[in-house]
């Protein structure tokens, strides 16, 4: 607080980067300087603060957060997403969702008002991998293939087994494949279910595999590799005698 003070105190500076990440308890912190965004142009130096002078932001960029001006979450994450890659800004965006800080869906939406401002174009990169969905056509004329380069025969599709509808199913291998899209923010009843159904074909002497829309787009050679793995080596042995 004396850190945002000294900057220019609240509408004028707000905790950042970092340091924002920490009070919202979804990233560490630099140790080696508080982090603030200030609006105000000119410069200025205080000892032990670094100061990122930011003199055009939107509405809405800072809220008060345990009485402290701080960047909202989604500017939060924006800044944040200039320096880390993939794996860190995968952390930070779960526990952002998991905190009630943003909904995932509602973090790609804010990003449309963020054009331009360094961090967004990352961000929406990492956000596509989650919330990309194919089309029903679509995910057949992808995933098919994909099998086949695994050394799966064609599935049955959109068929019932063991009361619920699955979207591939390899009788031979004994193998359901379910595939998930727009599945960043499941709701705990969602989860449930996705854990009934996989319960249910598990317990029928089933495989029961599941891959995200964004899964089989953007990291085939996975899908591949966990198709060849969970398929191939559990094929059906061939019955000799009637």
């Amino acid at each position: 607080m004396a850190a945002v003070l000294a900057c220019g105190g609240e509408g004028v500076a707000a905790l950042s980067h970092s340091s924002a990440a920490a009070l919202f308890k979804i990233g560490t912190e630099d140790r080696s300087s508080i982090e603030v965004t200030r609006l105000a142009p000119g410069p200025i130096r205080i000892p032990g603060v670094r100061v990122h002078r930011c003199p055009r932001l939107g509405a809405g960029w800072y809220g008060l957060y345990e009485g402290i001006p701080v960047t909202s979450p989604v500017q939060t994450l924006i800044d944040l997403a200039t320096r880390y890659e993939r794996g860190p800004m995968e952390r930070a965006i779960n526990e952002a969702d998991k905190l009630g800080l943003v909904r995932t869906d509602a973090l790609r939406r804010a990003l449309d008002d963020h054009g331009g401002e360094p961090g967004v174009g990352r961000l929406r990169a990492i956000l596509d991998r989650r919330t990309f969905a194919y089309t029903r056509s679509e995910l057949e004329r992808v995933f098919i293939p994909l099998a086949r380069q695994a050394g799966l025969p064609k599935p049955r599709t959109s068929v019932y087994l063991n009361g619920h509808e699955v979207d591939f199913h390899f009788p031979d291998q004994g193998l359901v494949v379910e595939t998930d899209g727009l599945t960043y923010h499941r709701t705990p009843a969602q989860q449930a279910k996705d854990a009934e159904r996989d319960q249910d074909h598990t317990a029928a002497g089933l495989t029961p595999l599941r891959f995200t829309h964004g899964q089989i787009k953007y990291e085939p050679e996975r899908v591949v590799r966990i198709l060849r793995a969970a398929g191939v080596d559990r094929a059906a042995p061939r019955r000799l005698f009637a």
